[in-house]
This record gives structure tokens, C-alpha cells and sequence, in this order.
């Protein structure tokens, strides 16, 4: 009885089935990165070159953000999903074929692009199934596939590489995508919200003239960078200290292992402590954590690390992407997710290439921008005037 009802539950939320894909694709994201950073250096690129060919996933992103939002909010979520899958599906197999450093940036750029169409459309339609109270549960739900890809596809690849080689990497996690695609392209029950755009003639400025939304974005910028450089530059920093890639790949993974678990009691957090301070701590202490990672070769230390700092940024996520969706004018969802992922992908192409030019000095002043960067965070938020007790995640 108790299989049948959880059998009905899948079937009657699309949350689920939406969450299991996206742990497919956040894992063939995520985990390209990483076989990306190692393949560039096997090939002698320099750190500067893998802090460009990093920034680069996020050209596409950056430019298409606001746009991949607005087609979402006319359309409805399915169509760009699948257009997005098939782009990044196309971003795998290429290295895959070819192996070169040019090969890697027409990746990068393939695979950020369809990445783009697919999680704005994703993060808008979790935010549109269901009631507002249904919500808080989506957001909550669609975190922990975002944990289960980060904790995946790195493994996987690291696993992939070191027994089986670079190209069977990229073949693996095109392999996510492929599963994921007829799960959306065959789901007519995905289209919801579709026509609703309010944004025909309105300039994206209107939303960031908003005090409240301003200020949400920025924070989701600017921790969205403590991921990005924790996830690019530990394969580089364990590569110079002669880490196998398959510890590499676990020690990514014990960071999503740590956000798939507190993303799991967050929901408690929040309704006692709400959601700033809640945000304001969990990046501060990520932001102490940063600050010794690059000061240790003990591997057991550095996984200790690695999780604590995945507890941190674990709750970044659903908590800026919940405040940035309340906030949104009516019809404009989708825009405001293109638009807080367009922050994002600043940080995503500027921090990175700035940190390509920090490793020249070693990769220490890489892990402690990152780490003023959270305490930044930390306190836009703690100082933010966004109201004390909004929804919980």
C-alpha cells in the first residue's frame, strides 16, 4: 500500500519526475566542468587559459539570460527545455570526437547555452506548479536535485577518467542528457504558465530599479561565484598536489553530498531563524572554511572541508531563487530568473578569469577572493531590508 501511494504521489506532482531530471542535467553540467579543467591541463593549458575556457560556459548564459526567460513566460517551460537539452547534448559529445583545446571552448560554449534554456525554464516552472504554499516544497525539492547532480556528475567523470579516459567522460554525461530528454519532451503536463508574459515593450531595468530584487540577485551573484570557484579550481588544486582524479571527483562530491543534506532540513531553518539569517551565516561560515582549504594537502582535512563548505553554499540556492521568485512582478517569473541568472554569469566569466590571473601567484589568492566574496555576501544580507519572515523554502 504504502509503494502504491508513493507510486501516486510521483505520478500526480511533476515535481518529482522535473527533480530527477534536473539531477540528470545539473550532473552532466557540473561534471563536464570538471573533465573540462582536467583535459585542459593534461593538454598544458596554463591556469589563465582555464580560468577563460571556464568563464567561457558562461558567455552565452550571460547574453541569453533575460531572453531565455521571456521565451519561457510566453511559451511555456517544455519547448526551451528540450531545445536546451539538445544543445548541451550536442556540447558533450564534441570534445568526445575531438579532443583539443578548441574542441573545449565550442563545448563550453554549446553546453552553457543549452544549459541557460533549460534551468530558467526549470526554475520558472518550479515556481509555477502549484500554489504559492506548494511552492516552498518545489524550491525545496528542485535543491535537492541540484545536489544530487553536483554530487554525480563529478564523481561519475572522475571515475569515468581515470579508468576509461577523457572521451568516455564526456560520453558518460551526455548519457544524463540523453535519459532526460524524452522525460520533458514527452510531458505535456509541463507547460504550465504558458502565455502569461507581462514583459512585451518593458525594459529588464524596470526590475532592477526594484531596491528588494536588486539586492537578491547581486547576493545570488556573488555566492553563485563561491561555487564556481570551489568547483573549478579544487580539480586544479588537487591535480598540483598529485590527487588521483577519482579523489578529486569524490571530493566534489562530498561538497553536494553536504548541500543534498542541509537543502533536506532547510525548510526548519527557515521557519525559525528566516531566511536572511539563515543565508547571512551559512555563507560566512563557508567564507571561514575557503580560507584554509588551500592551506592543507591532508586529504581527510580537505574532505572535511569540502563538506563543510557544500553546508554553506548548500543553502544559497533554493533561498535566492525562492526570494528572487516572490519578488517577481506578475507574468515576469521567467524574466526575473533569466535575469538573476544573467548576475550570475558576470560573475561566472569575470571571477574566474580574475582568479586565472591570481593563480599565477598560487592558487591560495584564489580560494581567499572567494572567501571575501561570501563575507560580502554575508553582509549585503545581513544588512538587506528584505522583509525578516519571508516564505520559507
Amino acid at each position: 500500500m504504502k509503494k502504491l501511494r508513493a507510486a501516486r504521489v510521483f505520478a500526480l506532482h511533476p515535481i518529482y519526475p522535473v527533480t530527477f531530471v534536473t539531477t540528470l542535467v545539473q550532473g552532466a553540467h557540473i561534471g563536464s566542468r570538471v573533465v573540462a579543467s582536467l583535459l585542459a591541463l593534461q593538454l598544458g593549458a596554463a591556469p589563465f587559459t582555464i580560468g577563460i575556457l571556464i568563464g567561457v560556459y558562461a558567455v552565452f548564459p550571460l547574453l541569453l539570460g533575460v531572453y531565455s526567460g521571456r521565451i519561457s513566460d510566453r511559451h511555456g517551460p517544455r519547448r526551451p527545455m528540450v531545445g536546451g537539452l539538445l544543445l548541451l547534448m550536442s556540447g558533450l559529445f564534441l570534445p568526445a570526437m575531438w579532443t583539443t583545446l578548441p574542441a573545449l571552448f565550442m563545448s563550453a560554449m554549446l553546453i552553457g547555452t543549452g544549459f541557460v534554456f533549460f534551468n530558467v525554464s526549470m526554475q520558472t516552472m518550479g515556481g509555477a506548479l502549484g500554489t504559492a504554499e506548494e511552492r516552498t516544497r518545489n524550491f525545496a525539492t528542485l535543491g535537492l536535485g541540484y545536489a544530487g547532480g553536483h554530487f554525480a556528475g563529478p564523481v561519475i567523470a572522475g571515475y569515468a577518467i581515470q579508468y576509461l579516459g577523457y572521451a568516455a567522460g564526456y560520453l558518460t554525461l551526455a548519457t544524463f542528457a540523453l535519459i532526460a530528454l524524452p522525460l520533458i519532451a514527452l510531458n505535456k503536463r509541463l507547460d504550465v504558465g504558458r502565455g502569461v508574459s507581462s514583459a512585451k515593450g518593458r525594459s529588464v531595468l524596470e526590475l532592477l530599479a526594484a531596491p528588494t530584487l536588486r539586492r537578491v540577485v547581486l547576493v545570488s551573484g556573488l555566492v553563485t561565484t563561491g561555487w564556481d570557484l570551489f568547483g573549478f579550481y579544487v580539480p586544479i588544486y588537487g591535480h598540483s598536489i598529485g590527487l588521483a582524479a577519482s579523489t578529486i571527483g569524490n571530493m566534489l562530491g562530498a561538497f553536494a553530498i553536504a548541500a543534498f543534506v542541509v537543502r533536506a532540513v532547510l525548510p526548519q531553518f527557515t521557519r525559525i531563524y528566516g531566511i536572511e539569517r539563515v543565508l547571512a551565516i551559512a555563507t560566512f561560515s563557508a567564507a571561514v572554511l575557503f580560507v584554509f582549504f588551500p592551506l592543507t594537502q591532508y586529504v581527510p582535512f580537505l574532505f572535511v572541508l569540502a563538506f563543510g563548505i557544500g553546508l554553506g553554499l548548500g543553502c544559497s540556492q533554493p533561498l535566492t531563487l525562492n526570494l528572487a521568485y516572490n519578488h517577481s512582478p506578475a507574468g515576469r517569473s521567467g524574466e526575473v530568473t533569466g535575469l538573476r541568472l544573467t548576475i550570475n554569469n558576470i560573475m561566472h566569466i569575470g571571477v574566474p578569469v580574475a582568479a586565472g590571473a591570481l593563480a599565477a601567484l598560487g592558487l591560495g589568492p584564489v580560494f581567499w577572493t572567494s572567501a571575501v566574496l561570501l563575507v560580502t555576501s554575508s553582509y549585503l544580507t545581513h544588512k538587506s531590508s528584505m522583509p525578516r519572515r519571508a516564505p520559507a523554502v
